[in-house]
């Protein structure tokens, strides 16, 4: 069951092949450096990878306009590099999850020329077409400011087709079964290549109706079961952890009431409520946040992130609590994107505070759920906002004081470098921090290997502890008769807070420290009291360190 349920318990590292590192000197990276830097990510405490898309494509969208699912992008290398990869990976006991972007393709997959030259071409009924200019054709844009319409006339075909993202990216009509056996058969083939799973981008879009009469795209959450039961039959520990921005009361649909759908999902209920929460100093806010997605089936997972290859969404916030993170974290207009995110990375929106940063990702491991960092995150890397849109968070990994950060000979990388300033590889790279036994990079690695043994935080179930202070968040998990408790101050002022050992469950006079000596026994009044530094955290076992030997079954 455990073995099964791999997920429950991973850390997941999300990276970009063309940016991580370059082996052939042509300033773009490739699978051939990933596989040299395995030992890296073996060492950090990796237990996943998840790549962004590596397929053929112009490129004009960072690869998520895909024009062949069958194939490696050539600056990437070939598909034998690829596998070759995918071994090694499981030769250290990584497991490897790829993008999986099926909603849309490049309008110059092949699929998409033939659609435009023949109607009577079997991939014309592939995509998604109307005679005329629909009435509603703003309706849904994805990126306010840049993309003005979901509807683009092809002179070629005479006709208007749809594309939810840019005008480039044609939207599949996932409705039609042939389009469905299709991606079927893409993730048949991955999984033979030696992937454990999936990110499926957009889902939400994947599985809603598309057409020029639709207002309110109903889903087909029947799509989901269908891939499912593909991953189930090829490989059955095989998993789909989707991007699917969705309001709380739709989590059961998207995961199945038995679990017979998605596997996992990103908690981005949770996600933009911890930067209010973080920019307003008021734990209140994620914890109510917590409890609206408490609901889950017990094979399934959430996905726990603080930053991604995207802006920051906070489109799920109320207008004047947008604000709030906007002024935190983002000032700047320049900083803002599509009127509803911050293109930052995080550690320049904490402003290299290392105490918040420290916090910020002793909060993402543990919330409830599986935790996805992002490369270079684990360095504190910086962000370029002179590189457009989202591409100024997506720059080369920083591995060294050497040209081009180490990322490759190349004068010419597939986006700069960033060099200069507090965050230049210069300054913040690999090889430096591995040297320093203070340095996050070790920090990191550090938090990682205790995350993965307090299996609690994964599988067992969650409780938000009351406290007096509305800046401190208390979590209690419990799991197989043992129980951890996670202490958090979102506030920059020291704080003193009391815990009733009662509240914690048995042995709750005892909190023994994973991180420090700093342990904790409760009063004669049978409380814990305990001094929280500005922006401090602490993890405790509760009871004995012998908690292995009195595990229950399941």
């Amino acid at each position: 069951m455990i073995n099964d349920l791999w997920y429950k318990n991973a850390v997941v590292y999300c990276l970009s092949v063309g940016t991580f590192m370059d082996s052939n000197g042509d300033g773009c990276g490739d699978f051939e450096g990933l596989t040299r830097r395995l030992e890296y990510l073996h060492g950090l405490g990796v237990t996943t990878l998840w790549l962004m898309p590596f397929h053929p494509s112009p490129r004009q969208d960072d690869g998520y306009d895909v024009s062949d699912f069958y194939n490696v992008d050539p600056p990437f290398g070939t598909l034998g590099d690829f596998v070759e990869f995918t071994h090694s990976a499981s030769r250290l006991g990584m497991r490897v999850l790829m993008d999986l972007v099926v909603n849309h393709t490049s309008d110059q997959h092949p699929w998409f020329q033939q659609a435009r030259r023949d109607r009577k071409s079997k991939y014309h009924n592939w995509y998604v077409w109307s005679d005329r200019k629909p009435a509603r054709y703003t309706d849904g844009v994805v990126f306010p400011g840049v993309q003005k319409s979901t509807w683009t006339f092809d002179k070629l075909a005479r006709r208007w087709y749809f594309h939810r993202f840019y005008e480039f990216q044609p939207d599949l009509n996932t409705a039609n079964p042939d389009v469905q056996a299709e991606i079927l058969k893409i993730m048949g083939f991955w999984t033979q290549m030696g992937v454990s799973g999936f990110r499926m981008d957009a889902v939400p879009f994947v599985i809603g109706a598309k057409g020029p009469r639709v207002v309110r795209p109903t889903e087909k959450f029947d799509m989901l079961r269908q891939f499912r039961e593909l991953l189930q039959w090829r490989r059955g520990d095989a998993i789909i952890l989707a991007e699917a921005n969705v309001l709380p009361s739709t989590n059961m649909a998207y995961f199945g009431d038995e679990g017979e759908r998605l596997h996992m999902m990103f908690n981005f209920q949770v996600n933009q409520h911890l930067f209010y929460a973080m920019a307003v100093a008021d734990a209140r806010p994620l914890a109510k946040a917590l409890e609206a997605t408490r609901a889950r089936p017990a094979t399934s997972q959430w996905g726990i992130f603080l930053r991604n290859h995207d802006e920051l969404d906070l489109g799920r916030l109320r207008p004047a609590q947008r604000q709030r993170v906007f002024a935190a974290f983002g000032p700047e207009k320049d900083m803002q994107l599509y009127d509803r995110g911050i293109r930052r990375r995080l550690a320049p929106m904490l402003g290299g505070n290392r105490r918040r940063l420290e916090l910020a990702y002793s909060l993402m491991l543990t919330l409830p759920g599986t935790p996805v960092v992002r490369y270079g995150d684990e360095i504190g890397m910086g962000d370029d906002l002179s590189l457009p849109e989202r591409n100024c968070a997506r720059t080369p990994m920083q591995w060294s004081t050497e040209r081009q950060g180490g990322f490759t000979t190349s004068s010419k990388p597939v986006l700069p470098v960033i060099t200069g300033g507090a965050y230049g590889f210069e300054h913040v790279n690999v090889a430096a921090q591995r040297r320093d036994p203070e340095s996050l990079l070790n920090w990191m690695e550090r938090v990682f290997r205790m995350r993965k043994e307090v299996p609690e935080i994964g599988w067992g179930d969650f409780e938000v502890v009351p406290n007096e202070e509305r800046a401190v968040l208390v979590m209690r998990y419990e799991w197989r008769g043992n129980a951890a408790v996670f202490v958090h101050n979102l506030g920059d002022s020291p704080l003193e807070i009391k815990l009733g050992a009662k509240a914690l469950g048995r042995h709750g006079g005892q909190l023994i420290n994973l991180l420090s000596n700093a342990h904790s026994r409760a009063n004669s009044k049978g409380k814990h009291c305990m001094l929280l530094e500005p922006y401090g955290y602490r993890w405790f076992r509760v009871g004995p360190l012998d908690y292995l030997l009195k595990r229950e079954e399941m």
